[in-house]
């Protein structure tokens, strides 16, 4: 890209951060609190320990963390992997001492297929020193990867599943039908087929998950501009798997709301945040937009209705 192109595109991103700011209700140390049902969502970051106990005083402790760090943080070069290792080591110590004895942890995270897949392997090992016992790697199939001619296509998410103690696990089912026959087995002296013996006419989610879409702008759950957007689908199979009704969950990176869609909608009582403002407000915007309309997100649209013609008034350069 010319150095002139990268100058005004700079300057256009700046443009619309500055329009967003003006209407985020949060500022970093401030907290939204939601009367309806009791969520909390907070401008703040993830290594920031008392004020995520500040967030969490008065209330039951979590029994759920589910993670979404920003890892291409290392993907893109914009810090040395044992640095960033480093960062999550402290969010994870943070996420390990407000968590219930008995407690579950999910972490997304990618694997960088081109440096050797950090940060991936070298975060597995980190987890390894703090407390946590490892359950499962699991693999969310994206039905949309980067096509390459000279590689074998990308299509997957990584997402690690750990425990603190001995949490309970509710078994879930996917909407695909068993088709697959012939595992038989002796059940009080009467020979059965493994579809007799099931307790769903669907299969159970492994650990490679291909029933989940994954989220793109046609879908009503969409919130542009949150690139890094998880299936609603996803994170529900998560709080519904590792959490009971009531329970609290926490979230410290909000980015566009998910996990507090998802808690609200299975009735846990989320606890998230945000270092950014901007992703903030999203989180809250999305929340009440659901509860007025019902839908889970924008598709097509933006949550903040009034930048395109804050934009337009403004009009900058095209790209050459």
């Amino acid at each position: 890209m010319p150095a002139s192109a990268k100058t005004t595109l700079d300057f256009t991103v700046s443009a619309v951060r500055d329009a967003l700011q003006l209407q985020c209700r949060l500022r970093i140390g401030e907290v939204w609190h939601d009367e309806i049902n009791g969520h909390v969502v907070a401008c703040g970051g993830a290594t920031d320990k008392q004020f995520i106990l500040s967030l969490l005083a008065g209330n039951h402790r979590p029994t759920l963390a589910v993670h979404d760090p920003p890892y291409n943080m290392v993907a893109f070069q914009r810090r040395p992997v044992d640095e960033y290792i480093s960062w999550c080591r402290r969010w994870i110590d943070i996420t390990h001492d407000v968590l219930a004895d008995d407690a579950s942890l999910y972490v997304w995270l990618g694997a960088d297929q081109k440096h050797h897949f950090q940060p991936l392997p070298q975060f597995m090992a980190m987890m390894g020193e703090t407390g946590f016992e490892s359950r499962s790697l699991i693999t969310m199939r994206n039905q949309r990867g980067y096509g390459t001619q000279k590689n074998w296509m990308a299509v997957r998410q990584e997402l690690l599943y750990y425990v603190k103690g001995a949490p309970p696990f509710e078994v879930q089912y996917t909407d695909i039908p068993k088709i697959l026959r012939g595992y038989y087995k002796d059940v009080g002296g009467v020979r059965t087929e493994n579809i007799e013996r099931s307790h769903s006419e669907c299969i159970r989610p492994g650990n490679v998950w291909v029933d989940v879409q994954q989220v793109f702008y046609r879908m009503e759950e969409n919130v542009s501009g949150c690139y890094a957007q998880k299936p609603l689908k996803a994170i529900e199979r998560i709080v519904a798997a590792s959490s009971q009704p009531g329970d609290t969950v926490v979230d410290f990176f909000a980015h566009s709301g998910t996990t507090l869609l998802a808690c609200e909608r299975l009735g846990r009582r989320c606890v998230t945040l945000d270092i950014d403002p901007i992703f903030v407000e999203i989180t809250i915007r999305r929340l009440e937009h659901y509860r007025a309309t019902g839908r889970t997100g924008w598709q097509r649209e933006e949550p903040f209705g009034i930048i395109e013609s804050k934009i337009k008034s403004h009009p900058e350069p095209r790209l050459p």
